[in-house]
């Protein structure tokens, strides 16, 4: 199939070099350009802006970091006005319902088709086609994606028609995770407070109570204080905890944890820490124990 990738960041780069694997014609288009020259040396066709991309392809993924990049990249280009009808626009990022319900009336509006896909799972997983990929939009739509999907995934999981669907499930998946990171930092300065360093209690519980891969792989990090180069940067959680915020509110569904959670990574921004692999909330909780820095 002849597709088109825009964003080609630690997620993107992966994802677009798994579809090359597969057999697809793969053109892409980036804003900067080194992850679009180290494609094309692996077979890919670069795009001299993302409005020329979309006019090509049968279907559009894009992997970009939030909303204002979707709307810029996308809709202010007028690169989703190329698409030729018929096309689907598959947006596999971490984005807001309103976004989605606003991209499906503009797609529809424009002869194409948007399905929503965001994706469990780290830059890793992604360059190894091992994602899991909730799924919501149109049944022919997806139908007609799922083979570009299912090189790039190890499950598709889908969750109805309305697109925001998709994006409300990832939002609260990726709270989850923050839950579970600020837990684990919590605990293992208190257990560094009295002498038990995080290494041993974070084994202990990882093979325990807590023997599961968020837990284990974020334990892990915490345990060798591996923080960069990030797989999700501090500043990339803190758009997804403030989008599952924003989805609460929107249906009075309140959320008192993401409250919680917002403030500490504000806090880890603030001490310098935005770039850092949001596993580094551990280090703010240390931080507020009066406890160095392992």
């Amino acid at each position: 199939m002849n597709v088109g990738f825009v964003g080609l960041g630690a997620m993107g780069q992966g994802m677009a070099a798994q579809l090359l694997k597969a057999g697809h014609t793969v053109t892409v288009w980036n804003r900067s350009p080194a992850p679009v020259e180290a494609l094309v040396a692996e077979g890919a066709k670069a795009a001299k802006s993302a409005r020329a991309l979309a006019a090509k392809c049968e279907v559009l993924i894009s992997m970009l970091p939030d909303d204002h990049s979707v709307h810029e990249v996308l809709v202010a280009s007028k690169a989703l006005e190329a698409l030729p009808k018929g096309s689907v626009h598959v947006n596999m990022a971490t984005v807001s319902p309103g976004l989605a319900r606003a991209m499906s009336a503009l797609h529809e509006g424009l002869g194409s088709h948007y399905v929503a896909a965001p994706v469990l799972g780290r830059p890793d997983v992604a360059a190894a086609g091992k994602l899991n990929i909730i799924v919501a939009g149109a049944p022919a739509a997806q139908e007609r994606v799922t083979p570009v999907l299912e090189a790039l995934g190890q499950r598709l999981w889908p969750v109805g028609e309305a697109p925001e669907r998709a994006c409300v499930v990832k939002i609260a998946a990726n709270f989850m995770l923050a839950t579970a990171i600020e837990s684990m930092g919590e605990a293992s300065a208190l257990t560094r407070a009295y002498g038990i360093d995080a290494d041993t209690f974070l084994e202990i519980v990882t093979s325990t109570l807590f023997a599961a891969p968020a837990y284990q792989g974020y334990g892990k990090m915490i345990r060798e204080a591996r923080y960069t180069p990030a797989g999700m940067k501090m500043a990339w959680g803190f758009k997804d905890v403030s989008l599952a915020l924003a989805a609460s509110q929107e249906r009075q569904v309140p959320l008192p944890f993401a409250g919680v959670l917002r403030d500490s990574l504000l806090d880890a921004m603030a001490h310098g820490d935005a770039d850092k692999d949001w596993a580094a909330l551990a280090e703010t909780a240390a931080r507020r124990g009066n406890l160095d820095a392992r």
